[in-house]
């Protein structure tokens, strides 16, 4: 531990806490009041009832903003996003209102960040017409992409921030990321996203046919109206979670200056291991596999064929989390979580291009289909896993800052990785757009009901499938020298546990004090106010 700061916890060895201290790690602790639990599920299925997933789609081919431009708005938003996360970091880490640290954030910016997020699917609206290289329309977008992501920095930190801090404990933090996990699944938190594939797939094999329009505007009505739907619904339902939830862990009454930040970041081995191995996977480079099932199979809902035996499993991938949880080590569960798919997609890919670019098995539905679903019901039994650990692992880090230096630096942390693979994102954006240009992808041919050419099918397939891997496979050197587990980590909670008991009963002691202050206060005033009557 950082000996030079005075807010640090003092060093204490296992002897010298009792079995119930170090057993608290363990424990099932409940803070987190029902309503909240309810309110966190539903936050939680806002957060992914939405259509992002076509988003990409939606700027190549309903927008149209071409790749060479989308390539100038990735470097230039980059750039203002490394300036802008700085900043705002610095501001919220030294935040201190009688509602938390990152409430206030959540709350204020709900309606703002909605209102931009329908402007965004809207923009086809104030553009028709046009086409990829129209400059007007470049601007407008990027404008708007620039204040979003504004606003957005403020919104990550801070919804970043809360799980850390609605409850103390680290069992019931994992209870709640489980819970909220299952139920938003369970209950189709993807439904929007499910049911825009399904239109699309009945658009583009003629089963829905336009009238008295062409099959362009079709496709524009169904992206605006489910972009607007679905962000006002997740819009209010976040907006509600944010106003009844409350932060439970305290911060330290004395805010952390920029350099207390940038230290803690640097003296936080499991915070610089992560960040490592996510910049270096954060260079993997692939192809979507959206763009595989609908411009090479014309079949956009193959992943609801293939993983419908997955989906059986119900869940079990979330209740055998708590057991891998302690018979394993994080930096186990996390590469098996983030490296998995990766790995069980060669096959796929050796599979797929037997019989060559032109007549290669990537293009039989039937084949791809049942080589695909042996892969998602691999993949879905550790789905739990994969949506679990690496969110408790971040949180981990969290209190790993708080035992060492005394004082949580949730923003600047988050900033420092995210500033580290944005910077990795920038690159890898611009070379996937590249991609595209590469493989002559054509940006209309969607729209137009017209196929890519084979070359195109091909590199679409070889990009989605075993490019990721070749590119991204470093990020698993660093997780194998992540060391927050076992006694370090049961030691670090019972000592937390102590600290944050006398932050507590100091700061009731502080409130009790002041009160008696201001009675005092108000008591002298009165005698003095009755002297002057009389």
């Amino acid at each position: 531990m950082s000996e030079d700061n005075k807010t640090a916890l003092s060093v204490q060895t296992d002897e010298e806490f009792s079995e119930e201290q170090l057993a608290y790690v363990h424990e099932n602790r409940r803070y987190v009041r029902r309503k909240e639990v309810i309110g966190y599920v539903v936050w939680d299925m806002a957060q992914s009832f939405n259509i992002n997933g076509y988003s990409q789609r939606f700027v190549n081919s309903i927008l149209q903003v071409s790749f060479r431009y989308q390539q100038i708005l990735s470097f230039i938003n980059g750039i203002w996003d490394v300036v802008n996360d700085v900043f705002t970091a610095a501001i919220v880490d030294k935040t201190r209102t009688r509602w938390g640290k990152f409430k206030p954030y959540l709350v204020l910016l709900a309606i703002p960040g909605t209102m931009g997020t329908c402007l965004y699917w809207l923009l086809p609206l104030f553009f028709p017409g046009t086409g990829p290289e129209d400059f007007s329309k470049f601007l407008a977008f990027s404008i708007l992409a620039i204040v979003r992501e504004g606003i957005g920095t403020f919104v990550g930190i801070a919804q970043g921030g809360i799980i850390t801090t609605i409850t103390p404990h680290p069992v019931e933090r994992t209870r709640l990321l489980t819970i909220a996990n299952y139920v938003s699944g369970a209950l189709g938190e993807k439904l929007p996203e499910q049911i825009m594939t399904i239109l699309l797939d009945l658009i583009g094999n003629n089963v829905i046919k336009p009238k008295n329009t062409d099959i362009s505007h079709l496709f524009m009505r169904l992206f605006v109206g489910m972009g607007v739907f679905t962000s006002l619904v997740s819009g209010g339902a976040s907006f509600w979670f944010n106003t009844i939830m409350q932060e439970r862990v305290p911060q330290s009454i004395k805010t952390p200056s920029i350099m207390q930040g940038v230290k803690s970041i640097l003296n936080n081995k499991p915070v610089l291991l992560l960040t490592l191995s996510q910049i270096l996977g954060k260079f993997s480079v692939g192809g979507s596999r959206g763009d595989y099932y609908i411009d090479v199979l014309n079949f956009a809902s193959m992943g609801y064929v293939t993983g419908f035996p997955g989906a059986l499993l119900g869940p079990v991938p979330f209740m055998i989390v708590p057991w891998f949880r302690r018979k394993f080590q994080s930096r186990t569960l996390y590469i098996l979580s983030e490296y998995l798919g990766q790995l069980l997609n060669v096959p796929v890919f050796l599979i797929g291009t037997i019989g060559g670019k032109k007549h290669g098995l990537y293009k039989n539905r039937l084949v791809m289909t049942i080589v695909l679903t042996f892969y998602e019901t691999i993949t879905a039994f550790f789905y739990g896993m994969r949506k679990v650990i690496p969110s408790e692992m971040y949180n981990e880090t969290m209190d790993y800052c708080e035992w060492k230096n005394g004082y949580r630096t949730e923003a600047m942390t988050s900033v420092a990785k995210g500033l580290a693979t944005k910077l990795a994102g920038i690159f890898t954006n611009i070379l996937t757009l590249q991609i595209k240009r590469w493989i002559n992808y054509d940006q209309t041919a969607y729209i137009r009901g017209k196929a890519q050419t084979d070359d195109t099918k091909y590199w679409l397939f070889a990009s989605y499938s075993i490019l990721p891997l070749l590119t991204g496979f470093l990020g698993i050197i660093p997780m194998l020298f992540y060391d927050l587990s076992g006694a370090k980590r049961e030691r670090m909670y019972a000592e937390l546990l102590e600290h944050r008991a006398k932050i507590s009963k100091s700061v009731t002691n502080a409130e009790a004090e002041t009160m008696e202050k201001i009675a005092k206060e108000q008591f002298e005033l009165a005698e003095r106010n009755k002297n002057k009557k009389l």
